[in-house]
């Protein structure tokens, strides 16, 4: 007798943006679909936009093809959901934004200083045992950073989690 394949699902991170309207609840509704489908949220990230009563929020999950496909389908059934774009590298500019405090005595104050300086990270605050720094880039680039400063000890990190926009035309794709 064959026992039965179990087909590995090829998961992968991605990344969409939701225009809604800028009304109370909006977010929760938008995590409680999230929640009641058991699909994971990486980050989430709100902001206004240059268009009046228009938030864009971004959210970035890890999914397989069919958990991603349904993802934007229920999303697009939400009444407030004016456009969903489709956020991933290939087309958009990914960025996200990192402080983060760095064990730091008199002694290894300027390596730390300059190895900021050669990861275009700015030292933003200097205490008397760390310094904060700020970074910025894609999330490769922070997490590259932070494995770097382990070895001078990070004592705090706060990550805004992924911010993206379109390349070009910012159309997207999808929507209602």
């Amino acid at each position: 007798m064959m026992e039965g394949k179990t087909e590995k699902k090829k998961l992968r991170k991605h990344i969409i943006g939701v225009l809604v309207e800028d009304e109370p609840g909006v977010l929760s509704r938008l995590s409680g679909l999230f929640s009641r489908r058991d699909f994971n949220i990486d980050t989430i990230i709100v902001g206004k936009t240059a268009q009046p009563g228009v938030s864009h929020i971004v959210i970035s999950l890890t999914g397989d093809e069919r958990v991603i496909e349904q993802v934007e389908k229920q999303v697009n059934k939400l009444i407030d959901v004016v456009k969903i774009l489709d956020l991933n590298p290939g087309h958009s500019v990914v960025r996200e934004h990192c402080l983060a405090k760095i064990t730091a005595s008199p002694k290894t104050r300027e390596d730390l200083v300059n190895i900021c300086k050669l990861h275009r990270a700015h030292v933003i605050d200097m205490g008397a045992d760390s310094i904060i720094v700020e970074v910025v880039g894609k999330p490769e680039k922070i997490d590259n950073f932070l494995e770097l400063m382990q070895k001078h000890g990070v004592k705090e990190v706060s990550r805004t989690g992924i911010n993206a926009m379109q390349r070009g035309n910012g159309h997207g794709n999808g929507g209602k």
